[in-house]
């Protein structure tokens, strides 16, 4: 999961947490992209292809037992907390959510922050991983404290 800029960037949000990518577990909700019908690219996944998707990820779940979960964007808080068309990111992300025995920090994808370079939303998704990192128990330094600040 997670290759080309997006996993980059992803990359980089873990390695400024103080982590590496092998000390974190990646996973996705959907274990397929859906193709656009007779043309380039994927679609969102319906609920019902989340809801098939499902068993498998939680099975992943139950396996590695997170401290906490990540949920990347929409796709992923909408397999993990419903489906709900209504639900904004905007006004979701860096909240935290519960999915079975688990604490969900729902935050932007980083296919987002690629999108939009605005140096208010990354730090909003750094607030978020420093959430994480707290719930974790990582430590956060004052260095990292002041990422994407003015």
């Amino acid at each position: 999961p997670f290759v080309g800029a997006a996993g980059q960037l992803l990359n980089k949000v873990i390695q400024a947490m103080g982590l590496g990518r092998e000390d974190v577990y990646i996973a996705n909700i959907m274990s397929y992209r859906p193709p656009i019908a007779g043309g380039v690219g994927n679609r969102a996944p319906t609920e019902a292809e989340m809801r098939y998707c499902l068993p498998y990820f939680l099975a992943q779940l139950e396996i590695v037992n997170p401290k906490v979960v990540v949920a990347l964007g929409r796709t992923a808080v909408d397999g993990l907390l419903g489906f709900d068309r209504k639900r904004r990111m905007t006004q979701f992300r860096g909240k935290w959510q519960s999915f079975k025995n688990w604490k969900v920090m729902p935050t932007f994808h980083p296919s987002y922050l690629l999108r939009n370079e605005s140096l208010s939303v990354k730090r909003q998704v750094w607030e978020d991983m420093m959430e994480v990192m707290r719930e974790a128990g990582i430590p956060i330094s004052e260095k990292q404290k002041g990422f994407f600040l003015r």
